[in-house]
């Protein structure tokens, strides 16, 4: 059979088997339009700290402006609530001069844990979730520390705000 002929069949297959993979995650549920952000709590021993407000403002930016939901500012009134605490921070050595035994650079590591609660039916959208941002940046680099900072604050808001879209 020539290649030519044998295209239809091929794209005829293609689409039959279109339907056959899924995800099986869902979406919010259609009940929920609004959902509350407390402040992100800081279990790190520090308090409230600057960067708990960050990834606060984060999250609320990202559901604002890429989803359907709409912030509200009471966590009794809202259809769902995030709950969120930063779990650790740290910033160890994580790579080594083999010269000097000095380290090149730095790791900046966040974990935040989550879970996205359904006021309406007193359940979890999803439970309490672990969400782990790191990056690297030189060492005595204070702006690379920030710019590190900055980027594991990203990698977590991006992770947990798809984790409350899709809910899987």
């Amino acid at each position: 059979m020539n290649r030519l002929a044998a295209l239809p069949i091929m794209l005829c297959m293609l689409m039959l088997m279109q339907g056959c993979y899924s995800f099986h995650g869902g979406s919010v549920p259609a009940h929920i339009t609004t959902v509350a952000v407390p402040l992100f709590e800081d279990r790190t021993g520090a308090g409230v700290s600057q960067l708990t407000i960050d990834f606060t403002e984060q999250l609320i930016r990202h559901i604002e402006a890429r989803s359907r939901l709409q912030v509200g500012p009471n966590r009794d009134r809202a259809d769902a609530v995030v709950e969120a605490e930063m779990t650790s921070f740290t910033d160890e050595s994580s790579q080594l001069s083999s010269e000097t035994e000095r380290a090149l650079t730095n790791r900046i590591t966040i974990v935040v844990h989550a879970r996205f609660l359904d006021n309406t039916t007193r359940k979890p959208l999803f439970p309490r979730t672990s969400f782990t941002g790191f990056a690297d940046y030189a060492s005595g680099d204070f702006p690379g520390q920030q710019k590190a900072i900055d980027a594991a604050v990203d990698q977590i808001t991006e992770d947990l705000f798809n984790r409350m879209i899709s809910i899987w």
